[in-house]
């Protein structure tokens, strides 16, 4: 808790003075570009990752970077994602799972869970993921964690897709959906590829946006 009030004063007295201009425009309004979605886990800093600032990204974070199906009864995602996409308009939606995630770990072994019953009910929203590579192996252990992994930041894709707002944005193309996977060891980010039908590293899924970032750079640079 000590390491949280020096950071408070230190943002206070050296982060902040230099950034004033920029947070005071934020205390009128936010207009993120991205609704970012990802796991509750403490050793994920969605900020740190994309290297943006405050006001860019709109996040949600829970246990699995769950994306509960649209229903009839409200929840905390469910509004978030409403509001993030009809109200802030965002137009991209990342779900980003990671690497050593023990929110998958219990939805691989959900027996383990029977002490946390919360929890457990919550994955269940991630069993189809867990169901998909069972079939593939003809049975599922901890050596297939990063598989369902990105099974289930496919699933929760598909989730997304059920929710009115995304649909609506979805179908007159103005919200896109990417599902990335962050290794926290590395450092890399896998995206699936949705042409390919395969999470790909960051520089070869999105080769077209660096490519002309690049020569967006070389052009001024002339």
């Amino acid at each position: 808790m000590e390491e949280l009030i020096q950071g408070v004063t230190k943002f206070q007295n050296e982060v902040y003075p230099g950034k004033e201009a920029a947070f005071r425009k934020l205390a009128n309004g936010q207009n993120p570009e991205v609704l970012f979605i990802t796991c509750a886990d403490s050793r994920i800093d969605p900020g740190m990752l994309t290297q943006t600032q405050p006001g860019d990204l709109f996040i949600c974070r829970n246990a699995g970077n769950v994306v509960p199906p649209h229903s009839n009864q409200t929840g905390g995602m469910t509004a978030s994602i409403e509001f993030a996409v009809a109200a802030l308009g965002v137009s991209h939606i990342v779900v980003c799972g990671h690497s050593d995630c023990g929110a998958m770990k219990g939805a691989i072994d959900p027996g383990a869970l029977d002490d946390l019953p919360h929890v457990k009910e919550w994955l269940g929203h991630c069993r189809a993921a867990r169901e998909v590579v069972k079939e593939r192996h003809g049975h599922i252990d901890k050596c297939h964690l990063d598989e369902v992994s990105k099974e289930n930041v496919l699933l929760q894709l598909q989730h997304l897709r059920t929710h009115a707002a995304v649909a609506a944005k979805l179908a007159s193309g103005k919200v896109r959906l990417h599902g990335w996977i962050y290794n926290i060891a590395s450092g890399e980010v896998e995206c699936y590829n949705e042409e390919r039908k395969q999470f790909e590293l960051m520089d070869s899924a999105y080769s077209h946006l660096i490519d002309g970032q690049l020569a967006a750079k070389q052009g001024a640079a002339v």
